[in-house]
């Protein structure tokens, strides 16, 4: 069953609309587990002001989901889920699944936020309040990952109809391979995985110190271009190439020619983070 990932500012609103969002499935017959911070019993002024500690618990709300998505129970990930990578993963998840997501934005200005946050017994701190609102990344529709995308003012109502029928009456996305396990490969085939990636690790240093910053870099052999926002060091491109090819282990594939492309969809996923 799908995935609704709940999106906005601290204090906006997301818990109370994803009540009324469970009750109004649940009392249409369907079965519906809401993941939440308080779920999973985490600290969120601890959490939230360390980007260790963060990037675990991120790690502990997208298992959870993976745990509970199934095609008998729909999950509600009532978080921040305020960077854009983050919910690229979670689309993902759902797309290994064969299930449709959407993405509902719960829209609050600075002011409105302090104001609720101040008001509840166990809200964040007014640092930790403010450097997430800094650092939000507003969910955009031409993204396919926050596709379909309900954007909720705090006295708008839940367009709860609108929502079901994104959730169960659309078509599934298919997986594709950079999501999908793929059939046990040959060691010619891990052969090929460590020689293409170190490849692209090389073409990535000789490119990117010739072109701008910011400018998308092209890779011999992939569909796709690496999209830098820095330079990279090559301590950053080996610990990707490290984790791809152990991520190629667990979920191998018998296609040499996607190697490259999945790669770099691999590190920009990275820098998205």
């Amino acid at each position: 069953m799908p995935l609704v990932i709940m999106c906005g500012y601290p204090a906006c609103g997301k818990s109370r609309r994803s009540l009324q969002l469970k009750e109004h499935l649940e009392r249409n017959g369907l079965s519906v587990a809401v993941v939440s911070d308080e779920t999973e019993r985490l600290d969120r002024n601890a959490v939230y002001s360390d980007s260790g500690q963060e990037k675990n618990a991120r790690g502990t709300l997208k298992s959870r989901v993976q745990r509970l998505i199934s095609k008998d129970t729909i999950v509600i990930l009532d978080s921040l889920n305020y960077i854009k990578g983050f919910r690229y993963e979670l689309f993902c998840v759902a797309k290994n699944q064969r299930t449709p997501s959407c993405v509902v934005y719960c829209i609050s200005n600075r002011d409105k936020s302090k104001e609720l946050n101040a008001s509840r017994p166990s809200g964040y701190t007014p640092a930790v309040l403010d450097a997430l609102i800094a650092r939000f990344e507003e969910p955009d529709s031409r993204n396919r990952w926050d596709s379909p995308l309900f954007t909720i003012l705090l006295e708008d109502p839940l367009p709860l109809e609108q929502i079901e029928e994104a959730l169960c009456n659309a078509n599934a996305p298919k997986p594709n391979r950079s999501t999908q396990s793929q059939p046990l490969s040959s060691a010619d085939f891990l052969y090929e995985v460590d020689r293409r990636t170190q490849e692209v690790v090389q073409r990535i240093l000789e490119r990117q110190s010739t072109s701008f910053p910011g400018e998308a870099i092209p890779v011999l052999g992939s569909a796709e271009s690496v999209a830098v926002d820095h330079t990279l060091t090559l301590a950053e491109l080996k610990k990707w190439r490290k984790q791809f090819l152990e991520f190629t282990k667990m979920h191998p594939s018998n296609d040499a020619d996607k190697i490259a492309t999945l790669f770099v969809q691999f590190i920009n996923n990275a820098l998205n983070r």
